[in-house]
Formats: structure tokens, C-alpha cells, sequence
């Protein structure tokens, strides 16, 4: 036998692998944590621009404008969501974050003209107060759900499914369901909580008629409302969604995060979002409704070129989740009180982990406050600074998005089509169906 092969890695049953069953088989539970996938999936990064040279031209970023603004919610209801921006904030449970955090993001979103996202739990009154426009989220476990507080919201998101998550329900860990959380979703204090994994009063299309039209009526036909999907059986999900009544179709990619949730949920469940866009917007088209239904992308999306190409792909807006966590500090190694710097490495290591691979989310042990309840680690999250920080990642990865439209000849964001894309590899070519740069090949079309 060859001497290397004697300590070669089995690739099936590799270090990871065997650490997992080791596990299992010591404790008989499964892993649960927070964020999303870390396995490596198509992207947008696997996209580029064909931006403008002699076949068009550019436009100059400092002298010539570049709209931003987004409308949602056209199809039916009386006060759609005018935006400055098409880039809105995901729903984000209070539990899963502290108050400190709810209230940074509203208060950020709210400078930069854009929305912001209940999730589970219900509408806390700083996140109200501080959201100039705010999305009310109806899902499966209606924890903290209030009809008064519906009638507050800008809008109404029914979430079905989740893309980090698909088909199960949430999770909030006992250490995270403290007195005020207790007492919104009706639960004993310090007890673990599990969601339902679908709504109690509906089981299919029509039924999800009948709960749309009742939101209307209970909202004077005011309201948009949005369908969030988890990405899975895509066409069908979006052409149900929009038969059942829906203005705006939220698809969520494998790439989304969680709070907490089961790890095999996480790496083995949905598809990625770059598929997700192209057949969402495949179904909008097929049942004549491009266009009249708005479509929100989320799931991974990081930087200026993500939302650019997103946008170019067919979506309206794209929504934010993960990424916003990080600008408030999430996976940093320092947290900012009365201007100086903490190390909190030691934190991190405690954990089990270190800063920049820390996904422990679901202890409610977060060294820097962001996803925590416990007040000596929320307090680490001044809204003051979180505010800041939030405000200046958007205005960067919306000047981003902006110089990339202007680079494709483009005086409105809302302009850029699938024509200024290539791919880099052939997998994201086949799944978005875009041709491979310096080709006219799309893999799959014409039976090739």
C-alpha cells in the first residue's frame, strides 16, 4: 500500500463527518444553531456585468442621476410602500434580538427611506417608533400576534416558509425567552419554544384566500400583503401565492439565516437563491403577472453587486438579514462602550468558537449584544452607534448598486435586465440561464 494513501481522508466519512456521528452517538440530539449554510453553493458572485462601453454608454456617477425609489404592494391594496431604496430589512424576531438591536435597525431603516420586519414575536413599541414604515409578519406560531398592532403596520408579510428552513418551524432557546418575551408571546419564562412549522387555521391555497381577504377586511384594504416562501418547489409556491390574493411574493434562498434551527435544516434543505430568482420570475411571467405582482429577493445577499444583479434578474427589492447583523457587530471581535474597545475574544472562546465562525446565535450568549437577552450583553448594542453603523452599510451598498446601473448605461436601478449578465461558471449559468461569458451557450436551453 502506498504510505499516503494509509492516512488519506475518507472522502465520504471525512473528520466532519465523523465528528458528527461521534456526537450523535454520545448524546442522542442533534446540532442546532443559528445563521445559514456554510456549504459552498452557486452565487452571485459567480455572476458578472457586462457594463456599457461603445454599444452603450455609461452614464457619469457624478453628474448624472440614478433613481432608486421602489414601490411595493400595487396589485390591491389602497397604500402601497413607497421606498427611497430597494433594499429592506428581514423580518428579525425581538427574542431572537435584543431591543437594542430592533431598535437600531428601525431607526437606521428610517434614514435611509426604507422598511423594516417584525418576524416572530410581535411589534415591540421601540420598533414601532422608530420604523417609519414597518412590515407586521403573520406566521405559523402567531406568538405576539395582535390585530391592534396590525392595524399600526405598513404592510402585512404571511410568512410560510423560511429559506433556512423550509417546511420547520422556528426555535428560542429558554435563556432567550425573558420576562418581556414571555409575556408577548404567552409563554412560561426561561422555557425553550418551538414554533409551528405551518399556520393553524390553513392548510392550502384556498384556505390562504380566505386569510387574506380577512387580513384585508381587518385592515380596510389599506395594507399590502406579502407572501414570504422558503426556496424549494419555486414556480408552483410563487403561481399559488399570487392565485391566493398576494401583492408582493417574498422568495427566501438556502442561504437565509436563522435564529436557531436544526443544522440538517440548514446545510440539506431548499435550493440556493440564485436559482430561486430565475424561477420565480419564470412563474410571474408564465401566468401573465411580471410586473403587476412585485417580487422581493432575500437569502445571502451582501453587497451593492448582489442587490445590482438581483435587480437585474427580475427582482424589485431584495431584503436584508444576516448581513445587517454583521454591520451591527455580529462575529466581531471588539464591541464599542463609551468609545473604547473591548476585546471580546475570550467570549467567543468560551462559546466554543471564535470571532468571525461564531454561529451560536440560539445560547442567547452573543459577546457583542446582538442576539441576546440577557441586559449585560445587550447593553453592548447602543442604538446610538448600531444606527450609525447600519445607516452607513446601506448608503455604501447602495452607492454600490447605483455605480454599477450607471456602469450598464442605466439612469434607474430598476432598469437593469438580465441582457448586462454572464456567468463565470457553468452551474450558475445553467441555473440562472444566463449565457456563459465569452459564449451564447446557456447549459439546458435547447436540449444541450
Amino acid at each position: 500500500m502506498n504510505p499516503d494513501q494509509s492516512r488519506e481522508e475518507n472522502f465520504s466519512f471525512n473528520s466532519k463527518i465523523l465528528n458528527y456521528i461521534y456526537q450523535a452517538a454520545e448524546t442522542g440530539v442533534y446540532d442546532i444553531r443559528g445563521l445559514g449554510a456554510k456549504r459552498h453553493v452557486p452565487t452571485f458572485d459567480d455572476l458578472v456585468f457586462l457594463t456599457a462601453s461603445m454599444s452603450r454608454y455609461p452614464l457619469e456617477g457624478y453628474r448624472e442621476k440614478c433613481k432608486t425609489k421602489t414601490v411595493l404592494g400595487t396589485r390591491h391594496a389602497k397604500k402601497p410602500i413607497e421606498l427611497d431604496i430597494p433594499i429592506t430589512i428581514a423580518g428579525m424576531s425581538f427574542g431572537a434580538l435584543s431591543a437594542n438591536v430592533k431598535e437600531a435597525i428601525g431607526r437606521a431603516a428610517t434614514e435611509m427611506g426604507t422598511s423594516t420586519t417584525t418576524g416572530d414575536g410581535g411589534m415591540t413599541q421601540e420598533e414601532r417608533q422608530s420604523s417609519k414604515t414597518l412590515v407586521y409578519q403573520v406566521l405559523p406560531s402567531r406568538y405576539g400576534f395582535n390585530p391592534d398592532d396590525l392595524r399600526k403596520a405598513d404592510a402585512i408579510e404571511i410568512v410560510v416558509g423560511q429559506g433556512a428552513k423550509p417546511g420547520g418551524g422556528g426555535m428560542l432557546l429558554g435563556l432567550k425567552v425573558g420576562k418581556r418575551v414571555a409575556e408577548m408571546r404567552t409563554l412560561p419564562e426561561g422555557i425553550d419554544q418551538r414554533s409551528a412549522c405551518r399556520h393553524p387555521d390553513w392548510t392550502g391555497p384556498d384556505d390562504l384566500t380566505i386569510k387574506i381577504l380577512e387580513l384585508r377586511e381587518i385592515t380596510d384594504w389599506k395594507l399590502p400583503i406579502y407572501v414570504k416562501i422558503g426556496a424549494t418547489r419555486v414556480k408552483d409556491d410563487v403561481k399559488l401565492a399570487v392565485k391566493s390574493g398576494a401583492d408582493v411574493v417574498v422568495i427566501d434562498g438556502m442561504q437565509g439565516g436563522t435564529a436557531a434551527t436544526q443544522e440538517t435544516f440548514i446545510e440539506h434543505t431548499g435550493i440556493p437563491t440564485l436559482p430561486a430568482i430565475r424561477l420565480a420570475v419564470d412563474a410571474l411571467q408564465e401566468i401573465d403577472m411580471y410586473g403587476k405582482v412585485q417580487l422581493i429577493l432575500s437569502g445571502g445577499i451582501r453587497t451593492g453587486a448582489d442587490v445590482a444583479k438581483a435587480l437585474a434578474l427580475g427582482a424589485d427589492a431584495v431584503s436584508l438579514g444576516q448581513a445587517v447583523l454583521m454591520a451591527l457587530g455580529c462575529n466581531s471581535p471588539h464591541y464599542v462602550i463609551e468609545n473604547d474597545n473591548v476585546d471580546v475574544t475570550s467570549e467567543y472562546h468560551t462559546l466554543g468558537t471564535t470571532p468571525g465562525y461564531c454561529h451560536h446565535c440560539h445560547t442567547g450568549r452573543c459577546p457583542v449584544g446582538v442576539t441576546t437577552q440577557l441586559p449585560d450583553l445587550e447593553k453592548r448594542m447602543h442604538p446610538e452607534w448600531g444606527t450609525r453603523r447600519l445607516k452607513n452599510y446601506l448608503q455604501t451598498i447602495t452607492m454600490e448598486m447605483t455605480t454599477l446601473a450607471r456602469a450598464c448605461g442605466n439612469s434607474n436601478v430598476h432598469h437593469l435586465e438580465r441582457e448586462d449578465l454572464v456567468a463565470l461558471t457553468l452551474e450558475a449559468a445553467a441555473m440562472a440561464k444566463l449565457p456563459l461569458a465569452g459564449t451564447d451557450w446557456i447549459p439546458g436551453e435547447k436540449g444541450i
